[in-house]
């Protein structure tokens, strides 16, 4: 460690009793050596077998770990300190009866933020986060090598384990961050810098409620450390959020068009920023200063204008201005979120496989020019159709559907007002790369085929880059 952390009371803790690791996976194999380094006495406990961990168990124990595999992982879980993997509830039986009787349970996230001496810059949200994650990186990180000051880091919920790299960091550098709402949930420490880019339905499949799961997403900026809260004008829940912040909150808008539309006369500590005749504007309710033209950005769709004002509004006051612009005029975007993968016989083909829920897909339908025809479904998260089939209706060619919302998706259009399966050819293919098939033969020359699930891909895949490597796969083996 380049950094002592002894004087951390959890580092006391873990370095003098038995912790546990809770979940081996890709996130947490970094973690155990971390953890390792101060002379932790670990335990790694899964649900998976020995068999389906592979050589990662035999390295292990070669480590001096402890593995408890299996349905039963969770039984007489005795360690001091408990690492729970994000997708684990915090409310487990098991976890809850372990705090009652004096374990700390905590998160690799959790102890980053209690260690790190850089500022934090944190983005949650249902939909945008990774790209204002990004954007936001992207700016502090050319900041930084202009400056000769500092270092950015990205890491959270995309990238690579922040907590390996913390004994490097400085009380100069900038770490960003994107915490979901299974790393928020338990959270005790909020980002000094945090945003909230919209919250809208989502993971229902594991969140109790609609409730929990905004307050989970609340956490962000609910704690001490937090001294300046953006948020979206735009989204019903965040904009009721920032009217209730006592913290400096920054109002964002791709709609409305001056800093009264936004901000009520009567809420203090307020900024806005707009777009107006093609120049995003910030105002703190006396002082207006343009920061960019909308035309400098590539990235095609309303909702890529608001992921730039969001990382914007983070890092307005560190990073000079005409950044701004230069991210802008050379960011393409990230891999997976209206990806162009080729053109063949006339048709466009994205891949925008992060689109796990109605509203990414609208968003992305919104951002191409014509309308496409449109693969959708897969992991049902217990969450509402009856809006993706509104966009639906309005802004596809055609829809194939698949994999195991199929069937409630094509439910939801048929009740749908203004639906005609003339006008709308709705197909059902349960093989994934059938249904890009199907989708390739219902394209014309001139269209476009999106891959935009509006679900999780956890009903064939691991993960939404897998689904969308092998969408592209696919595609360019045509």
């Amino acid at each position: 460690m380049v950094k002592s952390f002894d004087n951390n009371e959890t580092i006391r803790r873990i370095a003098a009793g038995r912790t546990a690791v809770c979940g081996i996976g890709i996130s947490n194999l970094p973690l155990i050596d971390f953890l390792l380094g101060f002379g932790a006495v670990i335990t790694a406990r899964d649900k998976k077998e020995r068999g389906q961990l592979g050589n990662c168990a035999d390295l292990l124990e070669s480590r001096g770990v402890r593995l408890v595999l299996g349905e039963r992982y969770l039984e007489d879980l005795c360690e001091d300190v408990i690492f729970r993997t994000p997708g684990m509830r915090p409310d487990l039986p098991e976890l809850r009866a372990a705090e009652a009787r004096g374990a700390l349970v905590t998160s690799e996230m959790e102890l980053f933020m209690e260690l790190t001496p850089a500022h934090v810059i944190g983005i949650t949200g249902s939909d945008g986060k990774t790209t204002t994650t990004t954007l936001a990186y992207k700016m502090l990180d050319l900041q930084c090598q202009r400056s000769g000051r500092g270092r950015a880091y990205v890491g959270g919920n995309i990238g690579a384990p922040l907590l390996p790299r913390v004994g490097k960091m400085n009380p100069g550098d900038l770490a960003v961050v994107e915490l979901s709402s299974f790393q928020l949930m338990s959270m005790k420490i909020s980002p000094e810098f945090s945003a909230i880019t919209n919250i809208t339905p989502n993971h229902l499949d594991w969140h109790k409620s609609m409730e929990e799961y905004t307050a989970a997403k609340l956490n962000i900026c609910s704690h001490p450390g937090c001294r300046r809260l953006v948020v979206n004008a735009d989204n019903e829940i965040t904009r009721k959020i920032g009217l209730g912040s006592p913290l400096d909150v920054t109002f964002f808008s791709s709609t409305k068009k001056s800093y009264a539309e936004i901000v009520p006369k009567e809420k203090n500590n307020a900024t806005a920023v707009f777009e107006r005749d093609g120049m995003i504007v910030r105002c703190d309710g006396e002082n207006e200063e343009e920061l960019m033209r909308v035309s400098d950005i590539l990235l095609p769709g309303r909702h890529n204008i608001e992921n730039y004002m969001a990382a914007m509004s983070l890092v307005y006051g560190i990073v000079s201005r005409d950044i701004f612009s230069e991210i802008a005029k050379t960011f393409r975007g990230v891999e997976h979120r209206l990806e162009f993968v080729r053109e063949l016989d006339g048709v466009r083909y994205y891949n925008s496989s992060i689109d796990s829920s109605p509203t990414r897909t609208a968003a992305a339908l919104s951002a191409l020019p014509e309308k496409p025809v449109v693969i959708c479904g897969g992991y049902d998260k217990k969450i509402p159709f009856g809006p993706l089939a509104a966009v639906l209706v309005e802004r596809a060619a055609a829809v194939v559907l698949t994999g195991a919302t199929a069937e409630k998706i094509k439910a939801s259009l048929e009740v749908r007002d203004g639906y005609d399966p003339e006008l709308l050819p709705t197909v059902i293919e349960p093989d994934f790369e059938a249904a890009v098939w199907r989708a390739r033969e219902l394209a014309r020359p001139g269209g476009i085929v999106l891959l935009s699930p509006a679900c999780a891909s956890f009903d064939r895949f691991h993960n939404f880059e897998e689904r969308g490597n092998f969408f592209k796969n696919i595609v360019n083996g045509f």
